[in-house]
């Protein structure tokens, strides 16, 4: 993956969707925010914080902004990337339909600055998970599974529970706690390396498929 140093060359490396980024990036500049290049995209802030990146995908361009989900949008234009609790972006795949909605982004990251600069937050999930049938049995039955499950963070818990929780018959959610046992009682999230070379998937070489410990490989 090609690295940038500023902004500027991200800009004019950029071939898929180079006009409407180049147009996206024009309104957001003139919204009063300061460029600069975070997360290998170009990234605008207002007083040092982070409120919305320029980037594209391969159907779209598109502006996400950093809290979309506290900011209001009548039209319904944002898309939740994924599970993501606080991102929110706005695709556009013309430059013609950007000028149509300009007035209505400009609208937009205006409020994102407001929200920034009133420290309103995306509240994060609460540390209570209600953790499936089968998990909640296993973890009064087996100490060490209970020790070892509680050591993990809330984000790798809850990753679990709801990979459990995807099985729709109680065998296979069984089934799926006793595979996850081991990276369980080794500490590792159900996405984390376990070969002990890349340390986190997806960036491993693949061996961790078949690594049976958490070092070496």
């Amino acid at each position: 993956m090609t690295t940038y140093a500023t902004a500027d060359e991200w800009y004019a490396d950029c071939d898929a969707w180079h006009d409407e980024v180049a147009t996206l990036r024009t309104i957001v500049l003139r919204a009063g925010l300061t460029e600069t290049l975070k997360w290998k995209q170009p990234c605008y802030t207002d007083e040092g914080k982070n409120i919305v990146i320029v980037t594209h995908r391969k159907d779209c361009a598109l502006v996400s902004f950093l809290k979309g989900a506290l900011v209001d949008d009548p039209r319904a234009r944002f898309v939740q990337p994924g599970s993501a609790r606080s991102a929110r972006y706005v695709p556009f795949t013309s430059v013609e339909q950007i000028r149509a909605e300009q007035t209505y982004l400009e609208t937009l990251i205006a409020e994102a600055v407001e929200l920034q600069r009133a420290g309103l937050r995306v509240e994060p999930l609460p540390d209570d998970i209600e953790y499936v049938e089968e998990l909640r049995q296993r973890l009064s039955s087996d100490e060490a599974f209970r020790v070892a499950f509680e050591a993990l963070t809330v984000g790798r818990r809850r990753g679990y529970n709801l990979h459990f929780a995807k099985a729709k018959q109680s065998a296979t959610r069984e089934a799926r706690i006793e595979r996850c046992t081991e990276r369980i009682l080794a500490g590792k999230g159900l996405l984390d390396c376990i070969c002990g070379r890349s340390k986190r998937y997806p960036r491993c070489d693949g061996s961790h498929k078949h690594a049976v410990t958490t070092t070496g490989g």
